[in-house]
């Protein structure tokens, strides 16, 4: 036996009735998906609204105790430093490759449970722009190695945001 709302006894047909007509989502009466359905358009525009408002707050930057980053009004200004750095993609394809975001996430998750936790967080990313990949990415596409790392550095940065990893975007190494 169930209870209805007013916390009567309700038989099992009852029940089974009352499931019935009301099971499924709600529509507009057209074959649109329901309002409230997380779509994937949806998933983008709200990552892009946080990913805009994170850059424009500076969410994830780590003030300096001197020099040009300083901001002794910072939240986290004299708290415990903590530096956290990833393995730097090598700058020589046309973008990040699924292995990329796996290691970096795991960072990611870190360096935010340690901002949450009260520590200065500095996560910065880098990218390892010499030697022979980025050469023969240059060599292969017949430009100068400076063009295309720089190229594919911008690249690299903008898909980087977009994951919405929390590295302080003012630093590069």
């Amino acid at each position: 036996m169930a209870c209805d709302e007013g916390g009567d006894a309700m038989s099992s047909e009852a029940v089974d009735e009352t499931v019935s007509t009301t099971a499924g989502p709600p529509t507009d009466g057209g074959d649109d998906i329901p309002p409230y359905r997380y779509t994937a358009a949806m998933a983008g525009e709200i990552e892009a609204r946080w990913q805009d408002f994170w850059s424009e707050h500076g969410t994830f930057h780590a003030p300096n105790p001197t020099g040009p980053f300083a901001d002794p009004d910072h939240p986290r200004w004299g708290a415990e430093k903590l530096y956290v750095l990833d393995m730097f993609p090598y700058p020589s394809g046309a973008g990040l490759h699924v292995g990329h975001p796996l290691g970096f996430v795991a960072t990611d998750c870190y360096g935010r449970y340690q901002r949450m936790a009260g520590r200065n967080v500095l996560h910065a990313m880098g990218f390892d722009a010499f030697g022979l990949p980025a050469e023969q990415y240059a060599v292969q596409h017949g430009t100068h190695p400076r063009v295309t790392t720089e190229a594919n550095v911008e690249r690299y940065r903008a898909q980087l945001r977009r994951l919405g990893l929390a590295h302080d975007d003012r630093r590069s190494i």
